[in-house]
């Protein structure tokens, strides 16, 4: 599954706030695939650039639609099981020195690829043309998993709590700038409206803070500078947040792969892609042993886009096949749906305000669009006789040109400070691929292991992937059977919100996830 690093996660949900980071994250998730396909390539870690035979050549490598001499249907459904424990990070913003791990999990059901392979092939004695023949394939495959669940428990103190987020309106930090008071008059002005658009806005109408107005130091008299405030606390407080994601990055595609003289194979297909995904995340302080609030948020995303690719696999020996493919950058068009819930307890509500019931944003959308860059694979196979084979593969992935635009062809700033964020926070990167079959008459056995790797320019903390997989089938003349195993063992970081002066607090998340997938394929 393709988690991101999450930084600033709890802001964001309105666009306003996601612009501070978290659009930049977002664009990882949707570039970073993990293996996918039939069970056959999910038992080889995905590594099938130079197979071919395979409805999971589709979307690796098309060339290897030629590889097919009879017409098939595949159906893959699988189950996913997700751990995730969270550790507080020992930084500035921890009190203590013990921090206990948080583990969630997060189930889920779903269909892996599903899939048609008409083939054609001229007899052996039909010597009229080189191209012996070849397969046209349509069907629909799932590339990214988001179903995860995760929660922890920090201990911090006021200085480094929400509460301090709060008295940075929207990251500001100079009472007296002209940007810090236009943003107290945008909190003010959600306020007299009873019309919300973000948690600063919610803050202000619960009485979780207050705005007071500043006075000349000499005279005594105000000044016209207000400034946010939030109740004093002291000792420890404690911080809880479930974070609950849902949804997928699934693709249909339409391919064909033809064969030239059973010695050279190429193929050229085009996929449509559709992105959802659904966030929750509930988010708590309490101080004294009491909470002092909750705020829930909601964030669906929703997308359409299109990419293209192009492959070959040349058969250098009877027992050697090396192959290539490039997959052009997917354009896709998203949409934000989001809102937030806010309640805040008695005890700290601001005494001027003196409103204590929960307040809801007032629903936003966003429409926009993201590139993710072009991918390009390159394989190679080698047959032990009738005994199996080994294959592997080598994929490369320029993670930091990925490009958020407005669909309307208007300048938005939270877009273009995540595009800067891509450019100088992610690199380019090489995956690894590899897996091996043995065949004993029907029966086949599986292993293999995939390296993802760490897109951060920047990272003291190792958040590359690691795919651990396995397989066993069996195959006859009219139908086969194939089962998989994938368990996904990655780490990664979260953060749920930033403060302008001091550390945050920053959790520490490491992912295990395993996933089980039954191909049931007729060849006719």
């Amino acid at each position: 599954m393709g988690l991101a690093t999450l930084l600033g996660g709890f802001l964001s949900i309105s666009h306003a706030a996601k612009a501070q980071g978290g659009y930049a994250d977002d664009a990882l998730l949707y570039m970073r695939q993990n293996p996918s396909g039939t069970a056959r390539t999910l038992g080889l870690a995905g590594s099938s650039s130079s197979l071919g035979a395979d409805f999971g050549n589709l979307t690796s490598n098309p060339a290897g639609l030629g590889f097919f001499t009879k017409s098939e249907f595949t159906i893959t459904p699988g189950v996913g099981y997700g751990t995730a424990k969270s550790t507080q990070v020992a930084n500035a913003a921890a009190v203590g020195t013990d921090f206990s791990a948080q583990s969630q999990t997060a189930n889920s059901f779903h269909i892996a690829s599903i899939g048609l392979v008409f083939a054609n092939r001229r007899p052996d004695n039909d010597n009229g043309s080189d191209w012996r023949g070849g397969a046209f394939a349509l069907g629909f495959t799932r590339l990214a998993d988001f179903n995860q669940s995760f929660g922890y428990r920090n201990s911090t103190d006021n200085s480094h709590s929400f509460f301090r987020r709060l008295s940075e309106p929207y990251g500001y930090t100079n009472v007296n700038s002209n940007e810090y008071q236009q943003a107290t008059d945008d909190i003010a002005s959600q306020q007299s409206a009873n019309q919300y658009t973000n948690i600063d806005g919610l803050a202000y109408g619960t009485g979780l803070t207050d705005q007071t107005q500043g006075r000349n130091p000499t005279t005594g008299a105000p000044t016209g500078i207000f400034q946010v405030v939030t109740q004093p606390r002291s000792g420890t407080i404690t911080q809880d947040e479930l974070v609950k994601t849902t949804g997928s990055v699934s693709q249909f595609d339409l391919g064909y792969g033809g064969n030239y003289r059973d010695r050279l194979y190429i193929g050229g297909g085009i996929g449509v892609v559709f992105l959802n995904r659904t966030r929750t995340s509930t988010f708590s302080e309490s101080s004294s042993g009491a909470q002092d609030f909750q705020s829930v948020d909601y964030l669906k995303t929703t997308g359409v886009g299109f990419n293209a690719r192009i492959g070959l696999i040349y058969r250098v020996v009877d027992a050697v096949r090396l192959g290539a493919s490039i997959q052009t950058p997917t354009y896709i068009e998203l949409t934000d749906e989001y809102n937030t819930t806010l309640a805040a307890k008695p005890a700290y509500v601001a005494s001027q305000q003196g409103a204590v019931s929960p307040l809801t944003t007032t629903p936003g959308t966003f429409d926009y669009s993201i590139t993710t860059p072009f991918r390009a694979t390159g394989g190679a196979t080698v047959l032990i006789g009738k005994y199996g084979f080994l294959t592997g593969d080598i994929e490369y992935v320029g993670y930091s040109s990925a490009k958020f635009n407005t669909r309307d062809g208007s300048v938005d700033s939270g877009l273009d400070n995540a595009n800067v964020s891509i450019t100088n926070g992610y690199k380019n990167v090489i995956n690894l691929r590899g897996g091996a079959e043995a065949r004993l008459d029907i029966f086949r056995v599986r292993v293999g292991y995939a390296y993802y790797a760490d897109p951060y320019v920047n990272s003291s903390y190792g958040r590359a992937q690691n795919y651990f997989t396995g397989g066993l089938g069996i195959r006859t003349k009219t139908f086969f059977v194939d089962l998989a195993g994938v368990y996904l063992d990655t780490k990664d970081q979260y953060q749920p919100y930033s403060l302008a002066s001091v550390a945050s607090p920053v959790v520490n998340i490491t992912n295990n996830r395993f996933t089980t997938s039954l191909t049931g394929g007729f060849i006719f």
